[in-house]
């Protein structure tokens, strides 16, 4: 799915993921909810902030397969995130890939392939006890 590069944008993504997941079986209030929400609140985030390129959307997808979801955001700028770094301990920004590295179990960042940009992803891999019963699966229907 398609948003505008803005705060607003990000934020109805974020919101967006926050439903998707309730209806697929993860209630809101449930660690997987919480957790994916808050990996997608900052590469939604970094997306607006980093990623933006004037007149340009960014996209987020979400799937659930094998155990795991995944969050994808693809945006249009080319330059790679930087994978490590100690964040200023004043600032108020620079801490938000560390929060996805300690809430995902797996993440990185992939040039796009058919244009510039690039996407960020990360997965959260599901035990067994946060499986839903109905519904599992990849859902073709994800953002």
């Amino acid at each position: 799915m398609r948003f505008t590069s803005t705060p607003r944008g990000a934020r109805l993504a974020r919101r967006l993921i926050s439903h998707r997941l309730n209806d697929w079986g993860h209630p809101y209030t449930s660690p997987t909810n919480e957790t994916v929400t808050l990996i997608t609140a900052e590469l939604t985030a970094n997306a607006v902030r980093h990623g933006h390129v004037p007149g340009r959307d960014f996209h987020l997808r979400l799937a659930e397969a094998e155990g795991a979801l995944r969050v994808e955001v693809t945006d249009t700028r080319a330059e790679r995130l930087p994978v490590t770094g100690t964040p200023d301990p004043d600032g108020e920004s620079g801490r938000g890939l560390l929060l996805v590295d300690a809430l995902a179990d797996d993440w990185g960042v992939v040039p796009r392939p058919s244009a510039p940009g690039k996407t960020v992803w990360a997965e959260l891999h599901l035990r067994s006890s946060e499986r839903p019963s109905v519904g599992c699966g990849p859902h073709p229907s994800a953002p």
